[in-house]
């Protein structure tokens, strides 16, 4: 039998707990200020959007596990060392993504399920099984179903009313995708080349990755600011989205005037995450800054 830690490994908690952050912030903002969403929608949702992440986190160790085995960043993994079988994996991630649809089915909406559902079937089985290994664009298009948490979250809350403020905040997340992963992918391009996964560095080569997270990452600082134009967000969430899409800038700057430095490419990579952390986080605190103590 696996351990329960092996299981947990197959389910990218650090992965999840990032997910969940965006879905928890979208339900946050899908009620007016100084309202609160309903506390049962809200744990019912979190569990289940948090379930239905994890399990499309374990199709993907089992899909990925040839793979896994040969790259150094992932070889140390629970399928790759034979701590977790596929058949045990399969069940397991089974098990994760019906009791997470269920519980939002049960609990929260039809809507969100189903939204849920559709995201889960994006990362797990066409991000995963197809386009990560049939297009160097992967990354660009399976970005849909890794932005959708936001989106999930507002209809767990609200339905579809006033969804065109969470597409905003899909946005974002669609936009970061690429240049978060092409960091990663300058830092690990010659292990992606050994597997043959057609990242963008190793199909186009790495001064046009190089360029493309430059471009995006302005992009990206731009659509940031959709929220307050949009009259969503206040001019906390304005300070703070500028600093950080500045920040950012800086690094893809740092990126494409220094080819041969990896660890740049690193250190973007792990400054993508706390970026957009923070961006929801002052989302958040924006909304609700007027009735703090």
């Amino acid at each position: 039998m696996p351990s329960i830690s092996d299981l947990l490994a197959l389910c990218k908690l650090k992965v999840v707990a990032l997910i969940l952050l965006t879905a928890v912030v979208g339900m946050f903002l899908a009620v007016p200020a100084p309202y609160l969403p309903n506390g049962f929608l809200v744990l019912n949702a979190s569990i289940g959007i948090s379930m239905a992440a994890a399990s499309a986190s374990v199709f993907n160790h089992v899909v990925d596990e040839e793979i896994d085995a040969q790259m150094s960043r992932t070889n140390k993994r629970p399928l790759p060392q034979g701590k977790v079988s596929r058949n045990q994996a399969l069940v397991w991630g089974v098990f994760l993504g019906l009791v997470g649809l269920g519980t939002l089915q049960l609990f929260v909406n039809t809507i969100t399920m189903v939204l849920t559902f559709v995201s889960l079937i994006g990362y797990a089985i066409i991000y995963t099984l197809y386009l990560k290994r049939a297009t160097p664009q992967n990354i660009v298009i399976g970005g849909a179903a890794g932005a959708a948490p936001p989106v999930l979250g507002w209809t767990a809350v609200s339905g579809t009313q006033g969804i065109e403020y969470a597409c905003l905040l899909f946005l974002i997340v669609f936009i970061w995708t690429p240049p978060h992963f092409w960091a990663l992918a300058i830092h690990r391009v010659k292990e992606y080349k050994k597997v043959d996964v057609p990242m963008l560095p190793v199909t186009h080569g790495l001064a046009y990755t190089r360029t493309q997270i430059l471009l995006y990452t302005v992009l990206l600082l731009l659509v940031s600011l959709l929220p307050y134009l949009a009259g969503m967000s206040g001019l906390i969430y304005l300070a703070v989205t500028t600093v950080l899409g500045i920040r950012f800038l800086m690094c893809a700057i740092k990126i494409y005037n220094n080819p041969d430095d990896k660890r740049i490419a690193w250190r973007t990579f792990m400054y993508s995450i706390n970026y957009l952390m923070l961006l929801f986080v002052a989302l958040l605190f924006d909304h609700y800054w007027l009735i703090l103590p």
